[in-house]
């Protein structure tokens, strides 16, 4: 997860503020930005990759990721399926988007359209680990493969997914690192996840503690670099 007329401007999202990695646009001036056909195939690799890694996640058994905990102790609560609680928390998340003034994009839908496919799909397929050392390599491996494949569609700079645009929302406005941002994120989230009955175990901690970090050094690696932005353009730091 704009004023009509602010809708336009182009506003890095900052690593540090000495950096800028992610360029703010609406969803015509992201296709209009250029290098289409390389940022599109980015943007599909990242989802399809970001989704293999939740599951990779999901089959250690080691801990879900904070986003998981929270989704399972909302559906606890209401008694409502992980999937309709899945869908209550994108749109909360979504209507949070308004004051933080993002702006969805191509990214955005695919978001909602790829990952849950790609989790399926890849929980077919992966086999469940067998002993201790296979669950452990199976949570190293889909922590660093989630963080990889996060940054790599945001660098696609097609926009966010619902939580990520929590993120870059407040990276943007804050102005602080990305570590930092998603670091407070993942742990508030994990928190309320298990105030509301969610599971939290070793994983989720170690998720928690190393997502931010990871992202702020993989996104100016893997981000599309678009041309400079016009004049009219307002910049953050």
């Amino acid at each position: 997860m704009a004023s009509p007329a602010s809708a336009a401007a182009h506003v890095p999202v900052q690593v540090r503020h000495d950096q800028p990695v992610l360029t703010r646009l609406n969803a015509l001036a992201q296709i209009r930005a250029g290098r289409t056909t390389r940022r599109i195939l980015q943007l599909l690799v990242g989802l399809v990759g970001y989704g293999a890694a939740v599951m990779t996640l999901v089959q250690s058994g080691l801990g879900a990721a904070s986003w998981n905990v929270l989704t399972e102790g909302v559906a606890t609560r209401l008694g409502v399926s992980f999937g309709w609680a899945t869908n209550l928390i994108s749109l909360l998340v979504l209507l949070a988007w308004i004051p933080l003034r993002e702006l969805p994009g191509l990214g955005t839908l695919l978001n909602v359209a790829i990952v849950g496919f790609a989790a399926d799909a890849t929980a077919a397929v992966l086999p469940p680990p067998q002993g201790t050392l296979a669950e452990i390599a199976y949570l190293v491996l889909g922590l660093l493969a989630l963080a990889f494949f996060d940054a790599l569609y945001l660098g696609a700079q097609f926009g966010s997914g619902p939580r990520d645009g929590i993120m870059t929302g407040l990276v943007r406005l804050t102005r602080l690192p990305v570590a930092a941002v998603r670091t407070g994120i993942e742990i508030a989230v994990a928190g309320t996840g298990w105030l509301l009955g969610g599971t939290v175990g070793a994983g989720t901690v170690l998720i928690a503690l190393c997502m931010g970090p990871l992202v702020g050094y993989f996104l100016p690696r893997v981000a599309v670099r678009l041309p400079a932005p016009e004049a009219d353009g307002q910049h953050t730091g």
